[in-house]
């Protein structure tokens, strides 16, 4: 029997009615603030989606391109006049960067109440200590996707392929506060096939195309696939398709996580309008606090 496929696309799209919603009921402005340096053809796509999603939702959003070669301290500007403005909620900076900036030093300076990515440090620690705000889009979306579709990470064993900031490590504190027994596997794990098939709920996110086989998947398991390679076939994951005939849910590629990163982002970015407004002392709280 093949896996249930577990759809990103019609979440998302349910998801950002309910973030529209939220938007209107906040009775305020919310505005997205996007940087994009260089001339990534990918990079243009991502930024000019997160827009049109950010309108549907009725989120104003403010678009900042540059060129490739625009000197690091012109972008770290940028970023200290979006950090002052009051009227932006949100700071995305689209990566990857040009090769003669650094990203982390990038990244890093935009105000952490304002870091809809959640990479800023604060916001990583605030997720390490169980006490989260702005969290990775990805990673939160799926964990949107396992409680659509019923799939209770407590007492199960996780298995995360992947180490980064972006999803690997933000992925694991996100099952372990929900109680699941999570496993990082990484590029130096030794057989990573023993670990996989322990997995309950199997996440891989390595960028890898087709490295998870069917006989690395235990009968029945969740596999989540966030891994987005191009290739000469077209889009494909990190999961070999033909683990459909042995997980019980997965998600395919395209039309998994992906579409979730987006709506994901249009909630950190109410989130953000949420918190700064508490701050303010308006009374306007932000979900779950």
């Amino acid at each position: 029997m093949s896996a249930v496929r577990m759809d990103g696309k019609a979440l998302a799209e349910k998801l950002r009615a309910v973030v529209a919603e939220d938007v209107r009921a906040f009775g305020g402005p919310v505005c997205l603030a996007t940087i994009l340096v260089g001339d990534d053809p990918a990079s243009h796509v991502y930024v000019g989606k997160k827009h049109e999603a950010s309108h549907e939702a009725g989120i104003e959003s403010r678009d900042h391109r540059f060129p490739s070669d625009t000197p690091e301290t012109d972008i770290l500007d940028l970023i200290a006049e979006l950090n002052a403005d009051e009227s932006v909620d949100g700071i995305l900076v689209q990566l990857p960067l040009p090769e003669h900036m650094n990203e982390p030093s990038v990244t890093r300076a935009v105000d952490p109440d304002k870091d809809v990515d959640g990479f800023h440090p604060i916001n990583a620690g605030r997720l390490f200590l169980g006490e989260p705000l702005l969290v990775p889009a990805t990673p939160l979306g799926v964990m949107a996707m396992l409680a659509e579709y019923g799939i209770e990470p407590k007492g199960a064993e996780a298995v995360v392929i992947g180490r980064s900031e972006i999803v690997g490590k933000p992925m694991s504190m996100l099952l372990l506060a929900e109680h699941a027994t999570v496993t990082i596997c990484h590029s130096r794990t030794a057989d990573l096939g023993a670990h996989a098939r322990r997995a309950d709920i199997l996440v891989a996110a390595v960028g890898r195309p087709g490295l998870v086989t069917p006989d690395m998947v235990k009968p029945g398991a969740t596999v989540i696939d966030v891994g987005v390679n191009r290739t000469d076939k077209g889009l494909v994951g990190d999961v070999d398709p033909a683990v459909f005939e042995v997980a019980g849910h997965m998600t395919p590629v395209p039309g998994g996580v992906g579409p979730m990163t987006i709506a994901m982002l249009l909630r950190n970015t109410l989130t953000a309008a949420q918190h700064r407004s508490e701050l303010r002392g308006t009374g306007v709280a932000a979900p779950g606090r």
